[in-house]
C-alpha cells in the first residue's frame, strides 16, 4: 500500500483511525502502569524479606541471651577444701548456702573448726571455700574467697575482733578460741585455779596440751 492509498484510507476512515490511536494510547498507558506496579511490588517484597531477616536475627539473639542468662542464674559452681570428707568442685542450685556445699562434699571431718565458718552464707558462682582444721590459724586464712564479692571473704572468716581475757574467761568463753575445745578449756581454768592468774599470754603454753603451734593460732585473740 503506497502513501496515496494510505492517505485515502485515513481520509475515508478517520473515526476508525482515531479509535485505534486512542486504544493504542490507552494500551501504552496501561502497560506502563503495570510495569511500574511490578517494580514497586518487587521492591516491597525485597524490603519485607530484609525486614523479616533482621527480625529473625534479633529474635534468635534475644533467645540465645535469655537461655544464657537463665542457665547462669540456675546454678553456682564452687570449690571447697580443708576439713571436709571429699574436697573438690561442686555445682549447686543458685541460692544454695555453705551448709549445702559441705553436705555435697560428704560433710565435715571430726577435726573441723566449725566456729571459724558461717554455714548460713549464700554461695556465689566461683566461690573458693576453705574449712579450717582445729588448731589451724584462721587469722590469715580466707575461709570464703568470692570471685564476685570480696566482702564475703571478710565477713565469713569467723573472727569478730573480740579478745578473751585469760584471767576472767569462763570455760565456755575459752571455747570460743581457735583450737580450744571443752577439755582444753577446763584444763586452762584448772591451771588458773592451781597457779593463780596468768602474768602474760605466753604462760598459756604452760597448760598441758597447748604447745607453740596451738598458741600461735590463738595468741591474737588473747589478753590479760
Amino acid at each position: 500500500m503506497d502513501l496515496e492509498k494510505i492517505k485515502k484510507f485515513v481520509s475515508e476512515n478517520r473515526k476508525l483511525v482515531l479509535i485505534v490511536v486512542v486504544l493504542l494510547l490507552i494500551g501504552a498507558v496501561f502497560l506502563h502502569q503495570n510495569q511500574k506496579e511490578e517494580v514497586n511490588n518487587d521492591n516491597f517484597m525485597q524490603t519485607a524479606i530484609q525486614s523479616s531477616s533482621v527480625s529473625d536475627q534479633r529474635t534468635s539473639s534475644s533467645s540465645t541471651d535469655n537461655v544464657a542468662n537463665s542457665s547462669q542464674s540456675k546454678t553456682v559452681t564452687c570449690d571447697i577444701s580443708g576439713a571436709v570428707k571429699h574436697d573438690g568442685v561442686y555445682t549447686l542450685k543458685n541460692g544454695a548456702r555453705l551448709d549445702e556445699l559441705i553436705a555435697a562434699a560428704g560433710g565435715l571431718r571430726s577435726n573441723a573448726q566449725v566456729k571459724a565458718i558461717n554455714r548460713a552464707i549464700i554461695l556465689k558462682d566461683q566461690d573458693k571455700i576453705h574449712i579450717p582444721f582445729k588448731g589451724e590459724k584462721v587469722d590469715n586464712i580466707t575461709t570464703v574467697n568470692s570471685a564476685s564479692d570480696s566482702s564475703a571473704a571478710n565477713s565469713s572468716s569467723g573472727t569478730t575482733g573480740e579478745k578473751v581475757n585469760l584471767n576472767t574467761a569462763s570455760a565456755a568463753d575459752l571455747q570460743k578460741l581457735n583450737g580450744i575445745g571443752e577439755k582444753k578449756a577446763e584444763q586452762i581454768v584448772a591451771y588458773r585455779e592451781q597457779n593463780g592468774q596468768f602474768k602474760k599470754i605466753e604462760d598459756l603454753m604452760q597448760v598441758s596440751g597447748i604447745g607453740e603451734k596451738t598458741f600461735a593460732g590463738l595468741k591474737d585473740q588473747l589478753e590479760i
